[in-house]
Parts: structure tokens; C-alpha cells; sequence
């Protein structure tokens, strides 16, 4: 992980260790209890329990069954190729009548596919390797995503929690698995920014594909970065504040210091001298005050507290 995508390195804490995405340099084999054979009594934990770590396949056979001979030894090397992808248990069901009769399997060689405990795909009869792989990448695929998701929200949480260092990490794990995730680049960005490394920050979105641009988070990063670039010019806010006091009615000087403001944090600060304006003047730079209002609410989210207290009250002005 390069100092970009980290600029927290070396960091601990428990939202890491907890972003496993698996790894294809897995110990490959029955060394690494990738295949097994399993009973009835075995069933729920080698196939139920197993499953919600990562997908099991579940292969049904018998040894009188010509085609279970031929498909054994090419499912068997697709899940050593896989790396702990995936896990294959084996059930012969002369031995073991009753979970083969309970899934309804009425043929051999049967192959049945279980996710969090659960049965969600399978196939019947000898497959070449090549439909073999595609049924392990399908099933696969499907479970990354869902452990991208919630590797996300770990990242959310940690960054709700005050640890952007935990964030950042999660966020880089997530782009080391797939590098074109706009959600964990306007991530890494926005803690990238925040932290004053905005030249990385550019660097990391400048990788969001165009089809992530829209993106909640790559949009509110760079509306973030737009306004810290207007703000840099805007002066001493003293001095603004100063005249304000002198004139209520400078509403250049209220449209600056709610720039400042809300560079500093201050959001309900910076709303409320925009909506001033807004009821004083809404004409005043062609409602420039209502624009640059909605160009915060987009900088802070739609969820946000401010942005909801100060939405109703916008609303409350333009239609009353």
C-alpha cells in the first residue's frame, strides 16, 4: 500500500483486520481443509457454518455413479485453483440418504452451491473444467461484492466513530481489490483532503472512472475541494465580521465570512448567513446566496444534520 492510498500507515485498530477479501496465495489443497468429505451429522457444520465464511460447494455422489468418477477430479483441481475462493464437501449419498432427499436431489453427480448458510445455485451432471470455472467466478464474483459493501459501510462507520486512520485503510484494501470502486476513491479523497494532502487527493480521484463521477462521494469530495479554493481568497474574517457591523446589509461581506465558516466546520454558521441573505435580498447576484447554499448542501451530504435543518429552512423562505 503506497503512502497515497494510506497516509496513515501503521496504524492499528479492530475496522481493518476485519476487510477479508480473501487470497488467491491461500495454502491450496486438503492441507488448507479446502475439500473434505462430510456426513449427515457432519452437514451442519462443514456445509452451514463454512458457508457463512465463505461459499461451499456442496458435491453429491456415490460410488456406483460413472459421471460423480468423472467430475470429481475437475472440480476437485477448479477448487484448488480457486485459492479459497471457495471450499468443496463431498457427501456420498448411499451413505448418507437423508440431506440429499431434504434438498430434493433426484440425479448424481449433483452440485449444490451454499452462501451464509444457504443453498442459492448448483448444476447437475459432469461439467468440462471451463463451465466449472465460470459456475466458481459467478459465485464469487457475487460474494465480493457483498463483502466490498460491507467493507464500506465498516469504513463509514469508522469514519463516524472519529478514526479516519481505519477508514483510510479500509478504503486502500478496497481499492487493491478493485481499483475503478468510485465510492472508496471519493473515500480515500476526501480523508486524503482533509488530512492537507490535496495534491494526493487529486491524484486518487483522478482515478474515478467516468461512470463513477456522479458517485455521492466523488461528488460531494469535489464540491469540498471547489469551495476550499474559493474560500482561500476570501480575506481575514475579522474584518468581514467587522463589516457586517457596520453594515448589516453588506451582504458580500456575509456571502465571505459563510464561505470561511463553513471551510472552518461552522455548517449551521455558514447556512445561517446565507439564508439571511436569501430573505433580505434573493436577487442579489442572481440568488447567488440560494446557489451556493445548494452547492453545500451537495459538499455535505444529503444526510447530513445541517444540511437537512437548513433545507427545511430554505424551503420555508422560497415558499411562504
Amino acid at each position: 500500500m503506497s503512502d497515497i492510498q494510506n497516509p496513515f500507515g501503521g496504524a492499528g485498530g479492530g475496522y481493518a483486520q476485519a476487510v477479508n477479501f480473501g487470497s488467491p496465495d491461500q495454502p491450496a489443497g486438503e492441507s488448507a481443509d479446502l475439500i473434505k468429505d462430510t456426513s449427515t451429522a457432519g452437514f451442519p457444520t462443514d456445509v452451514i457454518q463454512e458457508s457463512r465464511k465463505q461459499p461451499v460447494l456442496v458435491d453429491f455422489w456415490a460410488p456406483w455413479c460413472g459421471p460423480c468418477k468423472q467430475l470429481t477430479p475437475i472440480i476437485e483441481g477448479a477448487v484448488r485453483a480457486a485459492g479459497g475462493k471457495v471450499k468443496l464437501v463431498k457427501m456420498n449419498i448411499d451413505d448418507h440418504p437423508t440431506i440429499p432427499g431434504q434438498l430434493g436431489i433426484q440425479s448424481i453427480p449433483a452440485v449444490i452451491a451454499f452462501v451464509d448458510g444457504k443453498p442459492v445455485d448448483g448444476f447437475m451432471g459432469a461439467q468440462p473444467e471451463s463451465k466449472i470455472n465460470e459456475f466458481i467466478e459467478k459465485l464469487t464474483s457475487d460474494d465480493r461484492e457483498a463483502q466490498i459493501e460491507a467493507a464500506l459501510e465498516m469504513a463509514a462507520q469508522a469514519r463516524e466513530a472519529g478514526d479516519p486512520q481505519q477508514a483510510a485503510q479500509i478504503y486502500a484494501a478496497i481499492v487493491q481489490q478493485d481499483a475503478r470502486n468510485a465510492p472508496a476513491l471519493g473515500g480515500l479523497a476526501d480523508i486524503l483532503f482533509e488530512a492537507g494532502q490535496a495534491d494526493q487527493a487529486r491524484e486518487v480521484l483522478g482515478r474515478v472512472p467516468e461512470e463513477g463521477r456522479t458517485n455521492p462521494a466523488v461528488v460531494a469530495v469535489e464540491a469540498k475541494m471547489a469551495l476550499a479554493e474559493q474560500v482561500a481568497a476570501l480575506g481575514d474574517p475579522a474584518e468581514l465580521q467587522r463589516r457586517l457591523d457596520a453594515d448589516p446589509k453588506d451582504h458580500q461581506a456575509r456571502f465571505d465570512l459563510a464561505m470561511i465558516q463553513n471551510a472552518r466546520g461552522e455548517r449551521e454558521a455558514a447556512a445561517d448567513n446565507l439564508l439571511a441573505i436569501v430573505k433580505t435580498d434573493r436577487e442579489w447576484k442572481d440568488d447567488g446566496a440560494r446557489a451556493q447554499l445548494l452547492q453545500f448542501f451537495e459538499a455535505w451530504g444529503p444526510t447530513d444534520e445541517a444540511t437537512l435543518a437548513a433545507r427545511r429552512r430554505l424551503s420555508s423562505l422560497l415558499f411562504s
